[in-house]
């Protein structure tokens, strides 16, 4: 990922007054920027620029920025920052189950966004460098933390760059609860300690992709306190086998002991 000074930002709106000041806030933060009016442009030129960050408004002309957002999300993980003019809890939810990894209801403050941009990108590179080498396995569940893949059953599960953070903060820490403060303020930031609510959301969208028996699910909740990665499903997952007792009753049959001899019939 290019350096977060120097990091481009693809900003779609099809204001052209919320472009031109979505523009100049983030230059004026040492960003590059390219914009886009409506869905098809957005789409063009995400796969022609690969842009390390997408501020996408959910009302565009052609195409509804949350399907611009479905179409993305099957080929990058880009992060992705929603600005709509609705602000109800359920519009959110309903925007960063789709995808999104951050949520802006207009008016916003410039200064606001940008901070939120920062985030956003200071995260992703972080996760763009991985150290160490670890990885967890789940029954068929295999998360390998360097490499930033999820498998089950060999199988490649697909996690937004938001999800990935996530699962990467519990599985690291298998085993412990988590507080959801904590959770909040290394995944998103200091700013988010307190959004219980957006905590939750993602969490449930971590649960629906990796989870496949709910009554024993991998990531627990622990009310009012936070989360653990269950690490004791972790160990159970292949229990070493028990030896076998040796038997002191008899010893065992030597292959060379002779059968007794049967006695003719006269």
């Amino acid at each position: 990922m290019t350096s977060t000074a120097h990091a481009l930002v693809l900003a779609v709106d099809d204001d052209p007054n919320i472009l031109k000041l979505l523009r100049s806030e983030l230059v004026g933060q040492g960003l590059q920027v390219i914009t886009a009016g409506n869905g098809a442009d957005t789409l063009r030129l995400a796969e022609e620029q690969h842009p390390d960050l997408i501020v996408l408004d959910v009302m565009l002309p052609d195409i509804s920025g949350l399907e611009v957002m479905r179409r993305l999300r099957e080929r990058t993980t880009t992060p992705i920052i929603l600005l709509t003019g609705k602000g109800t809890d359920g519009d959110k939810i309903r925007g960063l189950l789709q995808g999104a990894d951050d949520y802006l209801t207009k008016p916003f403050n410039p200064e606001e966004l940008s901070a939120r941009v920062y985030a956003i990108l200071r995260r992703a590179r972080h996760t763009d460098d991985p150290t160490g080498a670890n990885r967890v396995t789940v029954d068929d569940l295999e998360i390998d933390l360097d490499r930033r893949v999820v498998r089950r059953a060999g199988k490649m599960i697909a996690l937004t760059r938001t999800e990935w953070n996530l699962l990467q903060q519990l599985a690291s820490n298998a085993g412990k609860v988590l507080a959801s403060a904590e959770i909040l303020s290394k995944v998103w930031g200091p700013e988010y300690r307190d959004d219980l609510q957006y905590l939750r959301v993602w969490v449930s969208r971590l649960r629906s992709k990796l989870e496949t028996d709910h009554a024993h699910p991998l990531i627990k909740t622990f009310r009012g306190v936070g989360y653990m990665f269950d690490g004791a499903a972790m160990r159970e997952a292949a229990p070493p086998p028990a030896p076998r007792p040796p038997h002191a009753s008899a010893p065992p049959r030597s292959s060379a002991t002779p059968h007794p001899r049967r006695t003719p019939e006269r």
